[in-house]
This record gives structure tokens, C-alpha cells and sequence, in this order.
């Protein structure tokens, strides 16, 4: 975790200035075997239906910073209880293409494997993915997409049935990258 803490992240925009910020929780846990929690998202949302991302979503005005946005959906999601968690550090801003929000992704560990439950209104399922099983050849790829006049390298990774791909895939290989010292590519640069 040390080189996720002392990680500078680079924002792609002014998170605060963006009209869409969104915080998201990379969380880990396990010490010998780390995991990180995915969520499948509800087939009953307005967008980004059964995609598979990290807990986390959209500012409240309520909110003081990002961190509390992606403890409050942590929260609201999958009942995480944050007194669990400790926030290591930053990932990145990603600015998504299709909703063209801007997420800041927020590390944190705990102690152990959470109890959590999903909240049915917003979440289908929740993974623990073992951080060794995206690392293996077979469950991660990349291809080259058309975006904005250049080309794209976008990263995949497929989990027994569910695609984890885009902004989602690119903050999860940088995790890798940082937790492991290895980063899963194949070509190009950040998908």
C-alpha cells in the first residue's frame, strides 16, 4: 500500500469545478490474498445498468469532498460500515466518455473481508475479486478503439460471466499497477 500512498494523482480537470464529479472506493482487503470489492450494478437504474464498477457516485451538494461521496455511496450501496476503512490514497481522475462525469478513485483498506449487503434499488451483486485472479492472462485484455480522432488502448477484464471494462478496467489496472508492481498490458498507453 505504500506506493498507493505516496501516489500523486493526476486530475484531468478541476473536480470541484466539474459538473459531474463523482468519488468511487477502490476497497481492499486481506493481507496474504488482497481483494477488492466490485459491484454489479442494478438492472433498475437510469444508466450503466449490470455493469460491473466500484462502489461509488455522483456529488451531493451535501457532501464536503469526494471522499465523502464515495463513503456515502459505499454506504448507500452495499451498507459498508466506514468505521472499518482507512483511506491510503488516490487514483487518477478518469472523465468517462459516455456520461462524461469526472471520478476520482479513493484507496482504502480494511482489516478484513467487509460484511456487506447489497442494496437491491442499486446493486445486483457484489464481488470479492482477489487481485492475483486479475492479474492472470486469461481474464484480462486490451483493444484498440476509435475515440475522439486517435486511438485507444481499453482494458477488459473478464470475471466468470461479468465484463469489467472502461473507466472501471483503466482505475483497476492503475490499482494493480501501484498494489503489485505489475501492470496487466498488452500495448498503448492508459486505456
Amino acid at each position: 500500500m505504500a506506493a498507493v500512498s505516496r501516489h500523486t494523482p493526476v486530475d484531468r480537470g478541476d473536480p470541484d469545478g466539474h459538473p459531474s464529479p463523482a468519488g468511487v472506493l477502490a476497497l481492499l482487503h486481506g493481507d496474504d490474498d488482497p481483494a477488492v470489492v466490485l459491484t454489479r450494478r442494478s438492472p433498475h437504474l437510469r444508466s450503466h445498468t449490470h455493469e460491473v464498477a466500484f462502489p461509488g457516485g455522483r456529488r451531493d451538494p451535501g457532501d464536503p469532498d469526494l471522499w465523502h461521496t464515495a463513503l456515502r455511496e459505499a454506504v448507500e450501496e452495499v451498507a459498508l460500515d466506514p468505521g472499518l476503512v482507512e483511506r491510503v490514497g488516490r487514483l487518477d481522475a478518469f472523465e468517462t466518455v459516455g456520461s462524461r462525469s469526472l471520478i476520482v478513485p479513493f484507496v482504502a483498506v480494511a482489516p478484513r473481508r467487509p460484511e456487506l449487503t447489497a442494496n437491491p434499488a442499486e446493486v445486483e451483486a457484489i464481488r470479492h475479486v482477489p487481485l492475483r485472479v486479475l492479474l492472470d492472462d486469461a481474464v484480462w485484455r486490451e483493444e484498440i478503439w476509435p475515440l475522439r480522432g486517435t486511438e485507444r488502448a481499453i482494458t477488459f477484464f473478464e470475471l466468470d460471466g461479468d465484463t469489467v471494462w472502461g473507466a472501471t478496467a483503466a482505475m483497476l489496472r492503475q490499482l494493480l499497477a501501484l498494489v503489485t508492481g505489475v501492470d496487466p498490458r498488452i500495448t498503448g498507453g492508459p486505456g
